[in-house]
């Protein structure tokens, strides 16, 4: 931790004490650094060959609020989840929520579509039907943009990883012959 003495304008004797983490960034003293956090996803079971889906649950700092991933301006930067997935699961699709319509001093006439507070992400998964029955880790990250009242700060991302279960998918009926005519074909 360092602390630096700073003038305040022109007046002697003034200073303010100013105390910097450089490890997290953060102006000790000042408010919370705007930052989302990811809860821990549950075990999610999915069979082999079809699909699945895993809710994902993230938490943005109060305060302040992160572009939905279709933010209404084409200047702000989206919510955005990218995964990487192990050898034979796929992604299907990841489900954003709809953002809320907001509007903040710094836009007093425009609405923001933003995520504040709780908000769930929907991640389908669907291992190949010769997956290996086990557990999968799936790592990624959420990339954002968080703002307050009166500023937006610069991007971040947060680690995001849960884990599947893959069970054997079902066996297929065998195959049978089509029924055959009870009369001798010549």
């Amino acid at each position: 931790m360092i602390v630096k003495r700073m003038r305040v304008g022109a007046q002697v004797g003034a200073a303010i004490l100013l105390s910097i983490n450089f490890a997290s960034g953060q102006i000790l003293g000042a408010s919370r650094a705007p930052s989302v956090s990811m809860s821990p996803a549950p075990l999610t079971g999915v069979q082999a060959g079809k699909p699945g889906e895993v809710a994902l649950r993230f938490h943005v700092n109060s305060g302040f609020h992160i572009n939905s991933n279709r933010p209404s301006s084409e200047f702000l930067l989206p919510t955005v989840l990218k995964l990487d997935a192990p050898t034979d699961i796929m992604i299907g699709g990841i489900r954003y929520p709809v953002g809320q319509e907001m509007s903040f001093p710094f836009a007093p006439n425009e609405k923001l579509s933003v995520y504040s507070g709780d908000f769930g992400i929907g991640v389908v998964v669907r291992p190949l039907g010769s997956v290996l029955p086990t557990k999968y880790m799936i790592h990624g990250q959420l990339k954002y943009q968080a703002c307050d009242k009166a500023a937006c700060y610069p991007p971040k991302t947060v680690p995001v990883k849960f884990e599947i279960k893959v069970a054997k998918g079902a066996a297929s009926a065998p195959r049978r012959n089509p029924a055959q005519s009870p009369h001798a074909h010549r």
